[in-house]
């Protein structure tokens, strides 16, 4: 009865063997419509508004996102390198909690960490008080470093993205092998010779990986740079946008700001196409935890403690203080309902993205062929734009479609549409799917790449058309990696700010953006409630992450 059920025939068209192949390039083509967008404006004659704006401000957007990405790319080389290597090498107290905690700043965004230490550190913030209290200062009498400034921001940023150079940097120094760091010690090499000459060359490859990540997250960063007055790219983009209210100007920024991404991309692709000439040969053993003692054990303890502390544990501390002193009255209706609309539109944008990227892993897992491979590739790209980007991206051929469509229904029926796609929830859910298609798809890709293809073969040789291949054998299989995906998505939606700013629906507002408006209005302490509602719901995909990074890259003892 049930080979009988196998071999009926589907005609529906997700059965069809062509509709894969086609649905998947169709689906990419849609997806780097953004892209096209923005890049089609570098052919459009410049107006008035782009010439202002070379003549007077574009030199400071340069200057000031070159030495954004620049104190960034020091900051996290700093704080994710001698973590990762102490933790992958040594023995010391504490080594289990730092192994796992050390990514805890991932779940704080760049902006919140930056309304807290602006809170801390400010003139009027407990700090600077309580000095001024203790030794009778007045203003004037003392030197204290501005917050808000650039060099704020690059340490701002650099607390929290230092999490991506340690990941890629400790996976890849727990892959070396013992072998080739104790010949080097044999050979009369001292612990640090042996790190700068052998491990850090070896991990060079996964160690641009991470830095190229972190500073992708830098040029997308709206809220610190803006909170802290700094003018840069995506600052240029909105004022340009809704000040000026010049859309090919705001375009052909975004597409000046999209370059340099691509550049860092190349950059990434070119350090892992390198890696092929750092393998190890011979016999592969992984590293063993070299207790320390004495004073040694205390240095790695304060290594991996101070990332933690300024990174993690102070600002999320302060947000708990400044939410337990408001909590009684922050916490009401209107919040419930800003919590609600979060969660509504993370999950489906949630759902949404892991459809779009079932449906382009499992096309590529019907279709290897090179076209299908570069489609689903490119239509991953959008991890590496900034919100900003996408979201000027997808405004542009929404705001025309529906003025297109207006005009002639105006003119043929006497009637309205009104606005369809731009200014909706499609709008957000569109550049989510646009920007974090990628998170899914890794997971998507990974949960397929371990079932293997003679399963597919069994079921197709009974009668199984693709997609019912697809729904009875790999979506069991596949629940843990599907719910990893989504998961990944929800937290990355729930704490995005650029894209949801300009495309958001009028009077629909999210956690982070109610943040945003309350720390603007130095309404510090209000924003907290909020704020540590987005950081308690990251710590999920932290863990996640931690647990992946154990499972994959830690020796067996």
């Amino acid at each position: 009865m049930e080979v009988a059920t196998l071999r009926t025939t589907d005609r529906t068209a997700l059965h069809r063997p062509g509709f894969w192949q086609a649905g998947v390039l169709l689906s990419a083509l849609v997806l780097a419509l953004p892209v096209f967008t923005v890049f089609s404006f570098i052919f459009v004659p410049a107006g008035e508004v782009w010439s202002h704006l070379a003549e007077t401000v574009l030199a400071d957007y340069l200057s000031n996102s070159a030495l954004l990405v620049l104190g960034v790319a020091f900051g996290v080389l700093l704080l994710g390198i001698p973590t990762a290597w102490v933790i992958a090498v040594y023995d010391f107290p504490g080594r289990r909690f730092f192994e796992w905690s050390l990514l805890l700043p991932l779940a704080i965004p760049a902006y919140i960490i930056a309304y807290t230490y602006t809170g801390l550190l400010d003139f009027a913030g407990p700090l600077q008080t309580g000095l001024r209290d203790s030794f009778g200062l007045e203003v004037g009498d003392y030197y204290f470093p501005e917050v808000r400034s650039l060099g704020g921001a690059v340490i701002m940023l650099s607390l929290v993205l230092y999490p991506y150079v340690f990941m890629m940097a400790r996976s890849s120094f727990l892959g070396q092998s013992s072998s080739t760091l104790e010949a080097g010690r044999s050979l009369g090499a001292g612990p640090l010779k042996v790190f700068l000459s052998i491990a850090l060359p070896l991990a060079r490859p996964a160690i641009v990986t991470g830095l190229s990540l972190a500073l992708m997250e830098t040029l997308a960063d709206y809220g610190t740079v803006q909170y802290f007055g700094i003018s840069t790219f995506t600052t240029g983009i909105f004022r340009t946008w809704f000040g000026l209210n010049d859309s090919a100007a705001a375009a052909q920024l975004a597409a000046l700001l999209m370059s340099f991404v691509f550049i860092l991309i190349l950059l990434e692709h070119y350090s892992r196409r390198r890696q092929r000439f750092y393998q190890t040969g011979g016999r592969h053993r992984h590293p063993v935890h070299h207790p320390l003692r004495g004073w040694q054990r205390y240095a790695a303890f304060s290594i991996c403690a101070v990332p933690l502390l300024f990174g993690f544990l102070i600002p999320a501390g302060q947000l708990l203080v400044w939410a337990l002193s408001i909590a009684e009255e922050a916490i009401n209706l209107s919040f419930l309902q800003l919590a609600g609309n979060s969660l509504l539109l993370a999950s489906a944008a949630a759902i949404f993205t892991l459809m779009l990227a079932l449906f382009l892993g499992y096309g590529q897992r019907l279709h290897p062929s090179k076209p299908v491979a570069i489609a689903v590739r490119f239509s991953a790209m959008g991890y590496a734009i900034p919100g900003t980007v996408i979201a000027v991206g997808v405004m542009l051929p929404f705001a025309w479609f529906d003025n297109t469509l207006d005009e002639w229904m105006r003119g043929t029926f006497d009637l309205s549409t009104g606005l369809l796609l731009s200014g909706t929830v499609f709008a957000l859910l569109f550049s989510y799917a646009v920007r974090f298609l990628a998170v899914s798809l890794q997971s998507v890709e990974s949960g397929l790449s371990k079932i293997t293809p003679n399963m597919d073969d069994a079921a197709r040789s009974l009668g199984l058309a693709p997609g019912k291949v697809l729904r009875r054998i790999h979506l069991p299989m596949m629940r843990g990696a599907l719910l990893t995906a989504m998961l990944l998505v929800f937290v990355d939606v729930l704490k995005e700010l650029p894209a949801t700013l300009i495309l958001r629906p009028f009077n629909f507002n999210t956690l982070a953006v109610r943040a945003y408006e309350l720390a603007s209005d130095e309404r510090l302490a209000d924003s907290s409630i909020a704020a540590l509602s987005i950081v308690v719901v990251g710590i999920v995909p932290v863990i996640l992450l931690s647990r992946a990074i154990r499972k994959s890259g830690e020796p067996h003892e």
